[in-house]
């Protein structure tokens, strides 16, 4: 019963990360919420007894993805308006 409402919270918690970094102008905070996401996500599929799929979306996921991204923000500018 208890993993059944931690599962449920997971979901609603991704639910509400898919929509903030839908929402969020800035790049920096929207990819740290998109590995929050990655990261929250790996969970859910542990919990899920998937822990393959777990450990890939927590290694590409939120790790060489988050990265990627990083990487490419660093190197563009930013227009002002």
């Amino acid at each position: 019963m208890m993993f059944e409402w931690f599962n449920v919270i997971l979901v609603i918690f991704l639910i509400v990360c898919a929509i903030a970094v839908e929402r969020t102008k800035d790049l920096l905070a929207a990819v740290i919420i998109f590995a929050s996401y990655s990261l929250f996500m790996s969970v859910l599929w542990l919990l899920l007894a998937a822990p393959d799929i777990a450990l890939t979306e927590a290694a590409i996921g939120a790790g060489v993805t988050t990265l990627l991204f990083l990487v490419v923000i660093s190197r563009t500018t930013r227009m002002e308006k």
